[in-house]
């Protein structure tokens, strides 16, 4: 799927249609954000203003968010787009949400993404009016709440990728006794759950899964609290669980903190979390992690409004489709990546299928 920004930059450039940012934007964001131009060139051709409004924890979660930061700077580096990127805080209002999406549409940028489910409901406020700006939320397609006709919804199947390293986690647990950390319990959380234990239970029928919420519903601070997620694992790993996959943002952090500690095993998630700069004290104990490719959605949607080719509605980034995957990095499971990889063949084929729900 990355080689797809490549080749779009390559026609572009034949075309003559490559874009160069004005140079003089020189607005500045409010607390929690940035504001970046795009490159300067000899084309008079206006960039592309694009408005990012991220969940909480922002650029630099190590996790979802640098996710979607990538395929923006991946935007600005390739289309010289100008960019406005804006953050989420704890314990924040749905106005407080909408307003920041506001913030951005009535600054000219257009389009603009929300970063999370969290958005859902600003989202589809904002974009009725302002029917001329287009918006992508990530994460979220509720029929009546954040649809229209200028909203694409990017979802993924996070449960494809979750099964995945459910089966590397059962391959390599000594113990049989396999941890699951979520950062939030909403059924978006859920489907990493449900894919995991999938996995497991397909891999090692007799293996059993230890599951902790760190946060309920409204409270999402469970996203960006690796304190509560090192807790968590402890008290996993002192019940005898040996490997843990977090799926809880910035939370996961303290989960490999705790296997570090202990001896044990972490599977991330969202990004190759092994090779992240800023994890470089733990990535020795990082088995795996699910990827979730949101930079190719991001750079997907920007492109299609580029290329006039925008499609409302949902979109769905499975393992088919490249929008999902599992990480090698560090080389902790090139003794099982045969038989990981066998069963991405079935999922892709149609003869696994994997549970979303409970």
């Amino acid at each position: 799927m990355r080689g797809k920004t490549t080749g779009l930059v390559a026609s572009l450039l034949a075309a003559g249609l490559v874009l160069a940012a004005c140079g003089s934007d020189t607005a500045t964001t409010g607390s929690g954000g940035t504001s970046s131009p795009g490159s300067t060139g000899g084309s008079t051709s206006p960039a592309i203003k694009v408005g990012l409004a991220y969940d909480i924890g922002g650029r630099g979660d190590q996790s979802f968010n640098d996710s979607a930061a990538r395929g923006l700077d991946k935007l600005k580096a390739d289309l010289g787009v100008e960019a406005k990127e804006l953050e989420a805080a704890a314990g924040e209002t749905e106005a407080q949400k909408e307003d920041r999406l506001r913030q951005l549409a009535e600054g000219g940028y257009n389009p603009i993404i929300a970063v999370g489910f969290s958005y859902a409901e600003s989202v589809g406020k904002v974009a009725k009016d302002f029917s001329d700006v287009k918006f992508a939320i990530v994460d979220d397609f509720t029929e009546g709440t954040d649809t229209g006709a200028n909203i694409a919804n990017l979802t993924f199947a996070e449960n494809e990728g979750s099964y995945l390293v459910g089966v590397a986690a059962a391959l390599k647990s000594q113990t049989g006794k396999i941890g699951f950390v979520g950062g939030v319990n909403t059924p978006l959380i859920q489907k990493f759950e449900v894919g995991f234990t999938a996995g497991v239970k397909a891999t090692k029928a007799e293996a059993t899964v230890d599951v902790k919420y760190l946060t309920q519903p409204p409270d999402f601070t469970g996203f960006n609290d690796p304190a509560k997620g090192e807790t968590a694992a402890n008290g996993m790993f002192d019940a005898g669980v040996d490997v843990v996959y977090a799926a809880a943002g910035g939370s996961g952090n303290g989960v490999f903190k705790a296997a570090k500690a202990k001896g044990k095993l972490g599977i991330g998630v969202d990004s190759d979390q092994y090779t992240l700069p800023s994890l470089t004290d733990v990535k020795d104990v990082i088995l795996t992690s699910m990827i979730k490719q949101v930079d190719v959605a991001v750079v997907d949607f920007v492109t299609s409004i580029k290329d006039n080719k925008f499609v409302a509605g949902q979109k769905v980034y499975d393992l088919k489709a490249g929008g999902i995957d599992y990480a090698t990095s560090g080389g902790k499971i090139d003794d099982i990546k045969a038989k990981v990889d066998e069963a991405k063949t079935k999922i892709v084929s149609g003869e696994i299928k994997v549970p979303e729900k409970k």
